[in-house]
C-alpha cells in the first residue's frame, strides 16, 4: 500500500479525531446531556451521536468513496476502504465524569487492519499509528514519544497483566480455569480496560492483555497500535482481529505464545 495513502489517511484520522475531541470535551464539561439506553443496555448521548458525525464528516471530504461502520450509526456505504468507528468508547464513564473514555478511529482495507488512532482527550493522550511506520503517543502538551512493548519473555513476579471484560470467560470453566492459572504465575493483576491498558501495553508499561466481551470497534485502532509498538495481538484462539472478533490477547510474542497454550481451546 502507498506510503502517501497512509499518510493521507492518518492525516485525515487525526484531524477527525480533533473534530470529535471539541465536541466531547464541551459536553463533558458541561455533564448536561440526556442520557438513553440502547438495546444492549449500554447507555448513549448526544456527545456519541454528534461525534461520530463529524469524524464521517471529516473522513469523507478526504475520501468520499471510502465506507463506514460506526458504533451509534452502523454501517455505511461498500467499499474496500471502511474506516471503524467508536466515537465514545467507554460511555459509561464519560456519563459519569471520570475520564476513562476514548475515540478510535481505524481503517481496513480488503479486510486488513492498516491504521488506528486511539484519542483519549479527557485521559491527556493520544496514539497511533500506520502498518510499517511503528507507534506514537503524544501527551497533552508533550512531545511526541515512540512507543515499544515490553521485552519480557517469561511469566515472573515482575509480569504485569490487565483485564478487561471477562463475564463470558467467566461462563466458561476451561478459559477461566486457565485465568487463574496464568494468575498464579505472574506479579500483578490489574484492570485498567479500555483504551488504558492496550495504551501501557504498547509503551512497555504492563506486559499482556486479555479481555472477552468486547467488539471490533472496541479494539480495532488499538490492534494497529499494539502491533506496530512491536506486539501480537489475535482473539484467545491465536485467530486473526475481524469483524467478528469477542475477546482478545494481546502482549510481547513470548508471553502471547505461552498465554495462548492456556487459552486457545
Amino acid at each position: 500500500m502507498p506510503a502517501d495513502f497512509l499518510d493521507a489517511a492518518l492525516h485525515a484520522a487525526q484531524r477527525a479525531a480533533d473534530a470529535a475531541a471539541a465536541v466531547i470535551m464541551a459536553h463533558y464539561a458541561a455533564q448536561d446531556f440526556s442520557v438513553t439506553t440502547k438495546e444492549d443496555s449500554s447507555p448513549v448521548t448526544e456527545a456519541d451521536r454528534e461525534a461520530e458525525q463529524v469524524i464521517k464528516q471529516v473522513l469523507r471530504e478526504a475520501f468520499p468513496g471510502h465506507a463506514f461502520l460506526g458504533e451509534e450509526f452502523g454501517r455505511e456505504g461498500e467499499s474496500r476502504y471502511l474506516w471503524l468507528i467508536d466515537p465514545i468508547d467507554g460511555t459509561k464513564s464519560f456519563v459519569r465524569g471520570y475520564p476513562m473514555f476514548s475515540t478510535q478511529i481505524a481503517l481496513m482495507v480488503d479486510g486488513e487492519l492498516v491504521l488506528g488512532v486511539s484519542d483519549a482527550s479527557a485521559y491527556g493522550e493520544r496514539a497511533w499509528a500506520v502498518r510499517g511506520g511503528g507507534a506514537f503517543l503524544r501527551r497533552q502538551q508533550g512531545s511526541c514519544v515512540a512507543l515499544k512493548v515490553s521485552a519480557a519473555a517469561e511469566f515472573a513476579p515482575a509480569t504485569a497483566v490487565s483485564t478487561g471484560n471477562l463475564k463470558s470467560m467467566a461462563g466458561d470453566p476451561s478459559r477461566w480455569n486457565a485465568l487463574a492459572g496464568l494468575i498464579g504465575r505472574v506479579g500483578r493483576i490489574r484492570g485498567y480496560g479500555d483504551f488504558l491498558h492496550y495504551h501501557l501495553l504498547a509503551r512497555g508499561a504492563i506486559d499482556l492483555v486479555i479481555e472477552s466481551d468486547l467488539n471490533i470497534l472496541d479494539i480495532a485502532a488499538l490492534v494497529v497500535i499494539v502491533r506496530e509498538a512491536g506486539g501480537v495481538f489475535t482473539d484467545l484462539d491465536g485467530g486473526p482481529i475481524g469483524l467478528q472478533t469477542r475477546d482478545a490477547l494481546a502482549g510481547p510474542a513470548s508471553l502471547h505464545a505461552q498465554a495462548l497454550r492456556l487459552f486457545s481451546r
